[in-house]
């Protein structure tokens, strides 16, 4: 009887994993629509209105608006050398930018300009923050990988942490000249957060950012 259980359990066990994997390989592939490359608000009027909001709505991003964000944030601007809107530390691009919504975790590839899926469900609630703010539509999450990075720990740290820096400045920005609210956040239990999104360990989480309309 002990061993027809244990069997029952390993069944059990084997048809969760089976159906987890079955959710992630249905999830599709995301084209973005085309960044917009012009308009918005004037650089100077921007700056003038960048600032961080913490109250933000469930109201979903249009598809135009979710890739103009994601290009802000480091999308590439110089297609010829690949280069992006962010800069960073010897041209590593060593941040990866993840988009946590509703229905899964997304990675932006810059190059494609496409959302790839990560995992079928929501992880916005795991990363344990102001409610307020995990209510957004889009949960940005920068990643730093360290296995493009050279030189020792001190030094990835401190410059992943720049270029981290960099892009949710940009984020700010292009929120400013869109009337969208955002808030850059540190505090959150990285190891859970981590260990769902299935990260190795070369990967750190540096930030999270939600970005949507303000309430």
């Amino acid at each position: 009887m002990k061993l027809k259980g244990l069997y029952c359990c390993i069944f059990a066990a084997l048809f969760s994993m089976g159906a987890v994997l079955h959710a992630a390989e249905e999830m599709q592939s995301l084209q973005l629509k085309k960044p917009r490359m012009s308009g918005g608000k004037p650089l100077m009027q921007a700056l003038k209105e960048r600032q961080t909001l913490q109250n933000i709505a469930g109201k979903e991003l249009p598809p135009q608006v979710l890739s103009d964000l994601l290009w802000a944030a480091c999308g590439v601007n110089r297609p010829e050398s690949g280069k992006r809107t962010a800069p960073s530390a010897v041209n590593g691009q060593e941040i990866d930018v993840y988009a946590a919504m509703p229905k899964g975790l997304y990675l932006y590839n810059a190059k494609a300009n496409t959302l790839e899926p990560v995992i079928s469900h929501d992880i916005r609630p795991s990363a344990g923050m102001n409610p307020m703010a995990l209510n957004a539509p889009v949960l940005l999450l920068y990643v730093a990988d360290y296995a493009r990075m050279k030189g020792q720990a001190p030094m990835k740290d401190f410059y992943s942490a720049t270029d981290t820096g960099f892009i949710s400045q940009n984020v700010y920005l292009f929120c400013a000249s869109e009337g969208l609210a955002t808030v850059v956040m540190g505090g959150f239990d990285r190891t859970s957060l981590a260990k769902e999104m299935n990260l190795r360990s070369e990967q750190k989480i540096i930030l999270v950012q939600p970005v949507g309309y303000p309430k």
